[in-house]
């Protein structure tokens, strides 16, 4: 027996039937439950102050006695705070928000109804990939940092870096864009409180949530999410009834509509190009689902936890994504006027119901996408301090980013973030506008890198587990489509890439001078020349290159080390349980 303390129930036996061990060694760890409950929460001076070491608290699976609990990238700084529910709903619910409520009207209006279903069915067939690939690594490896650690091991050192930082500059831009979105949106209401007012309140806000650290932020991700889930499954029951001509007197929808709107104004907005020019704003719709990947360092079983999380991702893309679509597609011709602009009133869920001429159903909608645009931001400082924190711990950024404070926070690198949220007041100004064309132009394809590196690592990872003698019935979780699913994601988000190419060349609508040819182009592509960048910075510093298969670390951070004749009798008894028992742990769990 190693010196792992064993996890077991009140009976003394293995919890899951398979040989438990936890890093929770007392002696060597720090723990935080020795702390007032209000230091726990982040609410005393004295949460403030650096963690004297490592929680602990992470489930090893398995006999391993070679394991050091306390050698570096074994246990995390963060806390594992996470609870299941939280993971659950980060993964269904928590990157539902401005590119599905306000993004897919304009997606609408440039590639039609038939436009936006290929490219959303397109991009959420890849992304099945992408989050089955991540949940197969992050229950091997819940490493600090997620999937820009294992692109560090799998892929390359200088790589890892240039898509690390990319990552950070992403969620950094996105941070003011978000806020001055949610004041935008609120002035659906009222213009009478000056947008510097409302970026000021909500800002503020952000800065509220996250003295409570990880709690908070997934606090705030679990009921939001319920809240959004719950608005977008109204939203499709009341798109029904109103297509089939359920719609009150003096609307558009008191009588029958079927797909009329698909002949009429037609399926398609502007052909092949239309299509083409949809797919990043799917993909900005769908970023922020691989937060399940960094979030497995901060729950304390991920093997656990993470399957029924990577599931939920196929039923939020099926149920919640491309239903909702396929009403607004029915249900909202693409010519509207509406449709395109900035602000609550562009969301075609708002259009539909003022079409439709229900009272009160776009407020609780523009509600709803007040609390989406507020998870979203949370979402930038927790995804964007905890990869600030990773980078740090790995010599690529400034030492004072590794402070980690008693309460779990990740205290400067949540500061650092935070401060982006100033910029938001630049939309107050004349040349606001100019300036939030460049923040999201760096982060538009940002996201297509990290999910393609995700695939590439998975790919790279395989590899060495087989090329080093392991066995893929070693894995406690097996993503779906194997490396076969992460080759698809690869060569999807080549093609998108290509596809994007394409459209900042060529531009709907065309361009009148070579100036604003130069400047659409940039618009469009300017991540792409960050991340390359970023990468030959960071080859000119480390002068590292990409390791043979059989010299990858396949060993730090592991929290799964069952045998294959293990894994077989783990699921031979899952195997004997009742037929609906099977279906579920099939469809939700492991």
């Amino acid at each position: 027996m190693s010196d792992h303390e064993k996890n077991v129930d009140e009976k003394g036996s293995a919890k899951d039937g398979t040989e438990v061990y936890t890093t929770n060694a007392p002696a060597a760890f720090y723990d935080p439950s020795q702390e007032s409950r209000w230091t726990q929460m982040g609410l005393t001076a004295e949460s403030f102050k650096r963690a004297p070491g490592p929680a602990g608290g992470r489930v090893l699976h398995g006999e391993n006695a070679g394991v050091n609990a306390h050698a570096p990238g074994e246990n995390p700084m963060l806390q594992a705070k996470m609870k299941p529910r939280h993971l659950q709903m980060i993964a269904v619910g928590g990157s539902i928000g401005t590119g599905l409520f306000v993004g897919s009207g304009g997606a609408l209006s440039r590639g039609g109804p038939a436009g936006i279903l290929i490219a959303w069915v397109l991009m959420g067939a890849m992304l099945i990939n992408v989050t089955q690939a991540l949940g197969e690594m992050c229950i091997m490896f819940p490493v600090s940092g997620g999937f820009y650690t294992l692109a560090c091991r799998f892929l390359d050192e200088s790589l890892g870096m240039a898509l690390g930082w990319n990552y950070l500059l992403q969620w950094a831009a996105v941070l003011p864009l978000e806020i001055t979105v949610i004041g935008t949106t609120v002035q659906y209401w009222t213009d009478a409180v000056p947008l510097a007012a409302w970026i000021t309140i909500f800002w503020f806000l952000i800065i509220f949530v996250n003295l409570f650290g990880t709690l908070g932020f997934a606090e705030e991700e679990f009921w939001g999410s319920i809240l959004k889930l719950a608005v977008v499954v109204i939203f499709i029951i009341v798109g029904v009834v109103l297509n089939v001509g359920g719609g009150p007197s003096g609307g558009l929808y008191n009588s029958y509509l079927g797909g009329e709107l698909w002949r009429n104004p037609g399926a398609f907005a502007n052909g092949f190009k239309g299509v083409c020019s949809v797919f990043v704003t799917a993909a900005f719709s769908f970023a922020g689902t691989e937060l399940v990947g960094l979030a497995a360092s901060e729950t304390p079983n991920p093997r656990k936890t993470m399957p029924g999380a990577v599931k939920g991702t196929f039923w939020r893309i099926t149920v919640i994504y491309i239903s909702s679509l396929l009403i607004i597609g029915l249900n909202i011709p693409w010519t509207n006027e509406n449709l395109g602009g900035s602000g609550a009133g562009a969301s075609p869920f708002v259009v539909m119901c003022d079409l439709a001429r229900i009272k009160g159903l776009n407020h609780l909608i523009n509600a709803t996408i007040v609390v989406a645009v507020l998870s979203i931001g949370l979402s930038c400082v927790y995804a964007g301090s905890r990869v600030l924190t990773t980078l740090a711990e790995h010599g690529f950024a400034p030492g004072v980013f590794t402070y980690v404070d008693k309460s779990g926070r990740p205290l400067w690198s949540v500061v650092f973030v935070l401060a982006w949220g100033a910029i938001a007041y630049v939309n107050c100004s004349d040349s606001g506008g100019e300036v939030f064309d460049w923040l999201l132009a760096i982060s538009g394809l940002s996201t297509l890198f990290t999910w393609g590196a995700i695939c590439l690592c998975h790919i790279r990872f395989r590899k060495a587990w087989t090329s080093q003698g392991h066995s893929v019935e070693e894995l406690p979780f097996r993503a779906m489509g194997g490396v076969y699913g992460s080759w698809f994601g690869v060569i999807l988000i080549v093609l998108v890439l290509i596809a994007q190419f394409y459209i900042a060349i060529f531009p709907l609508g065309g361009t009148e001078n070579s100036a604003e040819a130069a400047t659409s182009f940039f618009k469009s592509y300017l991540a792409a020349p960050v991340v390359l960048l970023f990468w030959i910075g960071a080859f000119i510093w480390k002068r590292t290159l990409p390791k043979k298969a059989h010299e990858i670390d396949i060993d730090t951070g592991r929290k799964s080390w069952l045998t294959v004749e293990e894994m077989r009798a783990y699921r031979a008894e899952r195997a004997a349980a009742p037929f609906h028992v099977r279906v579920y742990r099939t469809l939700f769990s492991n």
